[in-house]
C-alpha cells in the first residue's frame, strides 16, 4: 500500500499540486469490477482546495489514471453502513449515492476518519456521518511520514499542520518599529547577540518603571475611594427626600386620576348625545312625510292632470319613508313601529283608491268606445285607442308605484283591464270583420250565400253550388257558368282581375288594421304595466295558457315582482287574453276568401308572409308575430289544398268521345294561374313555395295531358300532345318562371317531336302506293341485293314502278294533299293556331319525300328514264294554293 501512496503522489498529485493525506482500495458494491481507489487530497497553494480522488489502473499498462474528483464540499453524508461490527461497506452521498467496498475495514476507518479532520479543519461543515463509531471521529488520524516521498520538502504531519497555522505574520505597525529600533542599534544586524542583550536591558528598566507607576497611584487610590464614600452619604439623603416627594404627590395623583376620571364621563355622555342627536335626525328626516303628500294620499284627485302628478310624487315619498335602510335596532323604538304602522295605512288606503279610480276608467274606456262602433262599423277601420292609451299613462308611475308596494292589486288591476278590454276589443273586432267580409262578397244577402250568419262573422257553411264549384275542371266550369250565374254568380272562372285585386285590397286593409292596433296596445301594456316587452325569450303563447287564473298570479301571490322573463310572458299572455278573437276571426275571413276563389289564397299568402316577416323584425316572440304566424299556417294550408286541388282536377277530366280534343282545361288552368302567380308573387318573401306548386302543376299537367292524349279517340294523340305542350311551352316562354326552365325545355322537344310524328303519320297517305313500292324498294337494299339490281326484281322491275307512278299524276297529288289539309284542318283547334306550322312542316316533309324517291330512282333505275310526274316546284304550288283557298 505505501509503494501505491508513493507511486499516485509522484505520478498523480504532485504534478497537480497536490498531497494525498490518505487512500483506500475500494470496488462498487454487488458487481465484479477491478479495484480502484479513492485519495482524500489537499491543494500546497491557498486557499486549501479538499478533494476525493477516484484513482484506477489503466487497461493498456501497469500505470494510474485520474477517472473522476468531486470536492469535499459536496459531500453530505457518509454512511458505514455498522458502527459495532466491522463492515467494510460505506456509501458516499454527493449529487448521487456511491456504494463501495473496501479491501478491508481498518482501510476504510482510517479514510472515513481522514475525511472527518479535513472537514472539521478546512471547510468548518457538518457532513452528516451515519453509523460511524464515536470513538474513531475523536482519533487524529495516523499519518507518518511514509506518505510522502523521501527527498521532498513536504510534511503530512498532524504537528507540521498546527505549527503552519500559528504562524502569524507582522502587521505595518509592527514593521515600522522594529525598523526604528534597528535604526537606533548600528550593530543591530552584525552582532545579533548584543542587539538582543541590549533589548533586555531596556526591557528591565521599563518593567522597573511599571512598578513604580504602580506603587505611586495607591495614595491616589486612597483619596479615591474616601471621594466614593462621600458621594454613598449624598445619595441616601437625595433618596429619603425623593421618598417623601413621592408620599406628597400620591395625594395628588388620586384626585388627578379622579379628574381625569370625570372627564372622561363628560366626554363620552357627550359623544352619546351627538349620536343620539344624529339618530333621531336620521328618523326624522327619511322618515317624516310632509302633509301635502299625506293629503295628497289621502284625499288627492286622481282624476287631473295636477292631482296625478302630487299624487304621484307623494307615493314616490311614501315608497322611499317606507324603503329606508334602518339601522341595527331602530325596529325597537316605538315611534318607529307607529311611523311604519301609520306609512303601511296610508299605503292600504291610497293602494285601494288608486284600484278603484282605475277599475273605473276602464269600465268607462268600454262604455266611451262602444259609442263610437257605429261611425266605424261603416268604413273598414279599427277605433283609435290611443287617447284612451294617452290618458292611462298619466298613470304609470302609479301603477309601478302599486307593482312595487302591493302586487295583488296590481295583479287584480291586470285581470280587471284584460276582462274590460277583451270585451271591447272582441265587439270592435268581430263588426271589424263583418264589414270585411261584407265588402268581400259584395252584399249582406250575397254574404249569406257564403254561410256568413250574424256579427260574429263566422263560416256555419257553404252553398252546395260552391263545393261542386270547387272540384270542377275549367271547362266543366264554363260549360255550367249560366246555371251558377243563379246562385250567386261566384265562380272562379267568373271572377275577373278586378274581383281579386278587390278582394287583395280589403285582405291587405285588414291586416294593415290590426298590425298597428296590436303594436300600439303592446307598448300601452308594457309601457303601463312596466313590464319589458324587448330581447323576449324564445316560445310562443297559446290560447291554452292560464290566463284567468294564471301561473304567475299563483307563482306571485305574495307579491314578488315578477322576474324579466316572466313579465315578458305576461305581455304575451296578455295580448293572448285581450285579442283572443283575433285569430278565429282570421281563419274565418280566409276560409271565406278561399270558398270565392281558391286563386285568393295566393293573394293571402303573400300578404300574411310580409306581415309575419315584418313582426318578426320588431320581436319574434310577440303576440303579433305568434299570431300572425299561427294564422300563416292555416293559409299556406289552404294554398296547398288549392293546389292539390288543381292536381285532383287534372286527373279527374273526361273528354267527349265525338268532339275533337284541343286544348285540355287544365293546361289553360295552369297558364292563369301561373300567370297571376307571377303578378301576384313578384317580389314576396315565400317565392318558395310557389316554386314547389309550380313543380307539383307542371308534373300534373304534363303526366294528364299524355294520359289524355292516350285515351283520346276522335283526335289523334299526338295532335293532342303536340297542341298542348306547344301551349304549355308558349306560357312558360312568356312568363319566364326560372323554376320551370328544364319543363319548358322538356315541353318544346315534346311539341317538336309529336309535331314531326303528326306529319310523317299524314303524309304516308296521300302518295301510298308510291309509299309502299319504295319501302319494297328500301327492304330488298337491306337484304342484301344491290341498289342497280333491284330493277331487275319482279315485283319491282321498271314497269311497275312506271304504273305506280302513273297512279299519282299532279291532278291526283292536288287532291290529295287538298284532302289531308282538310283532314288536319279537322284535328287541330283554333285556338292554338297552328294549321300553317303543320302544313308548312308537311310541304318541307313531303318536299324531303319527293327526293327522296327521286334519289332511289336514281340509284336503283339508273338510265331508265323514269321520272315524277310533278316537280317540287309543282308541290310548292299546290300546297300554297290550297291554303290560300282555305
Amino acid at each position: 500500500m505505501t509503494a501505491i501512496k508513493h507511486a499516485l503522489q509522484r505520478d498523480i498529485f504532485t504534478p497537480n499540486d497536490e498531497r494525498l493525506l490518505s487512500i483506500v482500495n475500494v470496488c462498487k458494491a454487488g458487481k465484479k469490477k477491478k479495484n480502484c481507489f479513492l485519495c482524500a487530497t489537499v491543494t500546497t497553494e491557498r486557499p486549501v482546495q479538499v478533494k476525493v480522488v477516484k484513482v484506477k489502473k489503466s487497461d493498456k499498462g501497469d500505470f494510474y489514471k485520474r477517472q473522476i474528483a468531486w470536492a469535499l464540499r459536496d459531500l453530505a453524508v457518509v454512511d458505514a453502513k455498522d458502527a459495532i461490527k466491522e463492515n467494510p461497506e460505506f456509501d458516499l452521498h454527493f449529487e448521487k449515492i456511491y456504494k463501495w467496498v473496501a479491501s478491508s475495514t481498518a482501510e476504510k476507518n482510517a479514510f472515513i476518519s481522514c475525511i472527518w479532520k479535513l472537514n472539521q479543519r478546512y471547510l468548518r461543515k457538518k457532513i452528516d456521518f451515519v453509523n460511524v463509531s464515536s470513538q474513531l471521529l475523536e482519533e487524529l488520524p495516523k499519518v507518518t511520514e511514509e506518505s510522502v516521498p523521501s527527498g521532498e520538502n513536504q510534511s503530512v504531519t498532524g504537528g507540521d499542520e498546527e505549527s503552519v497555522d500559528e504562524y502569524q505574520e507582522l502587521n505595518a505597525r509592527e514593521e515600522q518599529d522594529i525598523e526604528i529600533i534597528m535604526e537606533g542599534c548600528e550593530y543591530a544586524i552584525s552582532n545579533a547577540e548584543a542587539f538582543a542583550e541590549r533589548l533586555s536591558r531596556e526591557l528591565q528598566v521599563l518593567d522597573g518603571a511599571n512598578i513604580q507607576s504602580i506603587m505611586a497611584s495607591e495614595k491616589q487610590v486612597n483619596i479615591l475611594m474616601k471621594l466614593l464614600d462621600e458621594a454613598l452619604q449624598e445619595v441616601d439623603q437625595i433618596e429619603f427626600k425623593l421618598s417623601s416627594y413621592e408620599e406628597m404627590l400620591q395625594s395628588v395623583k388620586e384626585q388627578m386620576d379622579q379628574i381625569s376620571e370625570s372627564n372622561h364621563l363628560i366626554h363620552l355622555s357627550n359623544t352619546n348625545n351627538v349620536k343620539l342627536l344624529s339618530e333621531i335626525e336620521f328618523l326624522v328626516n327619511h322618515m317624516d312625510l310632509a302633509k301635502g303628500h299625506i293629503k295628497a294620499l289621502q284625499e288627492g284627485d286622481l282624476a287631473s292632470s295636477r292631482g296625478i302628478e302630487a299624487c304621484t310624487n307623494a307615493a314616490d315619498a311614501l315608497l322611499q319613508c317606507m324603503n329606508v335602510a334602518l339601522r341595527p335596532g331602530h325596529d325597537m323604538l316605538l315611534a318607529v313601529k307607529q311611523q311604519q304602522q301609520r306609512f303601511s295605512d296610508l299605503r292600504e288606503h291610497f293602494a285601494r283608491r288608486l284600484a278603484s279610480h282605475l277599475n273605473n276608467v276602464f269600465v268607462q274606456q268600454g262604455h266611451d268606445q262602444s259609442s263610437t262602433l257605429a261611425q266605424h262599423s261603416i268604413e273598414l277601420t279599427l277605433p283609435n285607442h290611443h287617447p284612451f292609451h294617452r290618458d292611462l299613462l298619466r298613470y304609470a308611475k302609479l301603477m309601478e308605484w302599486l307593482k312595487s308596494t302591493d302586487y295583488g292589486k296590481y295583479e287584480g288591476l291586470t285581470k280587471n283591464y284584460m276582462d274590460y278590454l277583451s270585451r271591447l276589443y272582441e265587439r270592435e273586432i268581430k263588426d271589424f270583420f263583418e264589414v270585411a267580409k261584407i265588402k268581400m262578397t259584395g252584399t249582406t244577402k250575397e254574404s249569406k250565400k257564403f254561410g256568413l250568419h250574424g256579427s260574429s262573422g263566422k263560416l256555419t257553411g257553404s252553398t252546395s253550388s260552391l263545393n261542386k264549384l270547387s272540384g270542377q275542371s275549367s271547362g266543366n266550369r264554363r260549360s255550367q257558368s249560366s246555371s251558377l250565374l243563379d246562385m250567386g254568380n261566384m265562380s272562379t272562372s267568373d271572377l275577373d282581375v278586378a274581383d281579386r285585386t278587390k278582394f287583395d285590397k280589403i285582405f291587405e286593409q285588414v291586416l294593415s288594421e290590426l298590425e298597428p292596433l296590436c303594436l300600439a296596445e303592446q307598448d300601452f301594456i308594457s309601457k303601463f304595466f312596466k313590464l319589458q316587452q324587448h330581447q323576449s325569450m324564445p316560445g310562443t303563447v297559446t290560447e291554452a295558457d292560464d290566463l284567468d287564473g294564471g301561473t304567475s298570479s299563483r307563482q306571485h301571490n305574495s307579491g314578488t315582482p315578477l322576474p324579466v322573463s316572466s313579465e315578458k310572458d305576461m305581455i304575451r299572455q296578455m295580448m293572448t287574453k285581450i285579442f283572443r278573437c283575433i285569430e278565429p276571426e282570421l281563419n274565418n275571413l280566409i276560409a271565406l276568401g278561399d270558398k270565392i276563389d281558391s286563386f285568393n289564397s295566393l293573394y293571402m299568402l303573400v300578404k300574411m308572409s310580409h306581415h309575419v316577416w315584418t313582426a318578426q323584425n320588431v320581436d319574434p316572440a310577440s303576440f303579433l308575430s305568434t299570431t300572425l304566424g299561427n294564422v300563416l299556417v292555416t293559409v299556406k294550408r289552404n294554398f296547398d289544398k288549392c293546389i292539390s286541388n288543381q292536381i285532383r282536377q287534372m286527373e279527374e277530366v273526361k273528354i267527349s268521345k265525338k268532339s275533337k280534343v284541343g286544348i285540355l282545361p287544365f293546361v289553360a288552368e295552369f297558364e292563369e294561374f301561373a300567370g297571376l302567380a307571377e303578378s301576384i308573387f313578384k317580389n314576396a318573401e315565400r317565392r318558395g313555395d310557389l316554386d314547389k306548386a309550380y313543380t307539383k302543376l307542371i308534373r300534373g299537367v304534363f303526366v294528364n295531358v299524355e294520359k289524355v292524349a292516350n285515351e283520346s279517340q276522335k283526335t289523334p294523340r299526338d295532335v293532342v300532345m303536340m297542341e298542348n305542350f306547344h301551349h304549355i311551352f308558349a306560357t312558360l316562354s312568356r312568363l319566364k318562371i326560372s323554376c320551370l326552365e328544364a319543363e319548358k325545355k322538356e315541353a318544346k322537344q315534346k311539341y317538336t317531336d309529336h309535331l314531326q310524328s303528326y306529319v310523317i303519320y299524314s303524309l304516308g297517305q296521300p302518295l301510298e302506293k308510291l309509299n309502299h313500292f319504295f319501302e319494297g324498294v328500301e327492304a330488298r337494299v337491306a337484304q342484301g341485293i344491290r341498289e342497280e339490281e333491284v330493277s331487275y326484281q319482279l315485283a319491282f322491275n321498271k314497269q311497275e314502278l312506271r304504273k305506280v307512278i302513273k297512279e299519282y299524276p299532279g291532278k291526283e297529288v292536288k287532291k290529295g294533299l287538298d284532302n289531308l289539309y282538310k283532314k288536319v284542318d279537322k284535328h287541330l283547334c283554333e285556338e292554338e293556331n297552328l294549321l300553317q306550322v303543320v302544313w308548312h312542316s308537311m310541304q318541307d316533309e313531303f318536299i324531303r319525300q319527293y327526293k327522296h324517291f327521286e334519289g332511289l330512282i336514281a340509284r336503283c333505275y339508273p338510265g331508265s328514264g323514269v321520272t315524277m310526274e310533278f316537280t317540287i316546284q309543282d308541290i310548292l304550288d299546290y300546297c300554297s294554293s290550297i291554303a290560300q283557298s282555305h
